[in-house]
């Protein structure tokens, strides 16, 4: 299940994280910051700081084409997120400031379950401007332990947008989420769909989100592949009686959905020099979000 598509360009693309030694990063967007993120040096997390700048490079979706979708697929299928994905890759290539750039991507449901269903609640009551987010699930406080970082404020639940997107999730045809797995933040992001987000999170859901990530090269995805393929191989050659066609399927099942899940791990999120190092970031910093200073200690 998933969108699995080629790009030829551009080479830099509109939106794209940038850094400046490795743990100070900032994602740009038209040439203007929209998050700078610090590293902590123990690797349990991340500081960020939003500037409100952030654009998403999607059209507005419209009601009716909610609809519509919903129509012909039932709404959380597989067919239903291969459309929305086929809708979200072809606005995400014709976006002037978007994050693809030349190479294989992914944009499909999340294959690794990097979502945990006990800190959807944590984003819609804590989500600040400037924060702080934990790695591993090990809470740092506990608030702070989410799984999606929203690139701008998320708006009020009874903001007229929202209220009309809680309207299309009772209603069962309410959009996906399309999100972008950044490796160096170790967080997917929110491409599109805050306000749907918001809407789902109020009627006490969960969002259904498809994730857009670069795909790995074959030579890799065969080296992971390695030892599932033996491991198979080992348990099939071993089965007998009159159980073992039941089991070989049972098996295969199990063996596809496994090959599945290595070939939509995302690969390494590529960033790109921040022009004059750690002092211009330091400087991009005072300019953008004056005050907020990173303890990268912590």
């Amino acid at each position: 299940m998933g969108n699995l598509f080629r790009v030829e360009g551009p080479v830099k693309p509109g939106l794209r994280m940038e850094s400046a030694d490795g743990r100070r990063l900032v994602l740009m967007q038209g040439g203007v910051p929209v998050l700078f993120a610090r590293q902590r040096v123990t690797w349990y997390g991340l500081h960020y700081a939003r500037t409100g700048r952030y654009v998403s490079p999607l059209a507005p979706l419209r009601a009716e084409l909610a609809r519509t979708v919903a129509e012909f697929a039932e709404p959380g299928s597989e067919e239903w997120a291969e459309r929305w994905a086929a809708h979200g890759g072809a606005g995400l290539r014709a976006a002037g400031d978007g994050p693809l750039h030349e190479g294989e991507w992914h944009l499909a449901p999340d294959a690794d379950r990097w979502f945990v269903d006990g800190n959807w609640p944590k984003l819609l009551a804590h989500d600040p401007d400037r924060g702080h987010l934990t790695w591993f699930g090990y809470g740092d406080p506990d608030e702070d332990a989410r799984d999606l970082l929203p690139l701008r404020a998320l708006s009020h639940p009874e903001a007229p947008r929202v209220k009309a997107y809680r309207r299309q999730y009772r209603e069962g045809v309410l959009p996906p989420v399309f999100a972008w797995w950044i490796s160096g933040l170790n967080s997917p992001v929110v491409l599109d769909g805050h306000d749907r987000l918001t809407a789902t999170l109020a009627e006490g859901g969960r969002p259904r989100i498809l994730l857009l990530s670069r795909a790995m090269d074959a030579a890799r995805i065969a080296l992971w592949a390695e030892r599932p393929v033996a491991e198979y191989e080992h348990r099939i050659a071993a089965l007998d009686g009159p159980l073992g066609p039941n089991r070989v399927a049972h098996m295969s099942r199990q063996f596809a959905n496994t090959l599945r899940a290595i070939t939509q791990t995302p690969a390494v999120t590529r960033a790109w020099p921040f022009p004059g190092g750690p002092a211009a970031w330091d400087a991009a910093v005072a300019a953008h979000v004056p005050g907020w200073a990173p303890d990268a200690d912590r």
